[in-house]
């Protein structure tokens, strides 16, 4: 499930929400979302969010990208839920040929992860690093904070 919020009404920037269902093969036995599983749920909202940029009948708009680093700070437990917990998510910063995305993993109550990922713009031919579009860089405009 995927949806846009306008953020704060002071920044004008939206945030990307996309709503991850909590499911008993996600546990460790600790009972808990295992941290691993929760880096999936950020690739998830990440697919999410660049399938949003297409937009219908618009293949082929937002190109290849590759994960140059992720960092994410576990601040609470996540336990097993019925609904599903929020993953928010919103641009930082857009260079040349990357940019940053800051997430959270949330509920009405509490956040659970904070994390940060820095995506590179690919070209698959040539397996090298690719510039942004002009078409990339206006739509990740629209979410940067």
């Amino acid at each position: 499930m995927t949806q846009t919020e306008a953020a704060a009404a002071d920044t004008g920037s939206k945030r990307h929400v996309h709503l991850a269902q909590v499911r008993y093969a996600d546990l460790d036995p600790q009972h808990h979302v295992n941290n691993v599983r929760m880096l999936t749920y950020l690739e998830d909202a990440r697919i999410s969010f660049l399938q949003f940029a297409l937009g219908p009948g618009d293949d082929g708009f937002f190109g290849a990208t590759v994960v140059a680093r992720q960092e994410a700070d576990y601040v609470a437990p996540l336990l097993p839920r019925t609904e599903p917990v929020r993953v928010e998510l919103w641009v930082t910063e857009v260079r040349n040929a990357s940019f940053h995305i800051s997430y959270e993993i949330l509920d009405d109550e509490k956040v659970y992860l904070r994390a940060r990922t820095v995506l590179v713009g690919f070209d698959v031919p040539t397996q090298s690093a690719r510039r942004l579009s002009d078409r990339e860089r206006e739509f990740l405009g629209r979410y940067l904070v």
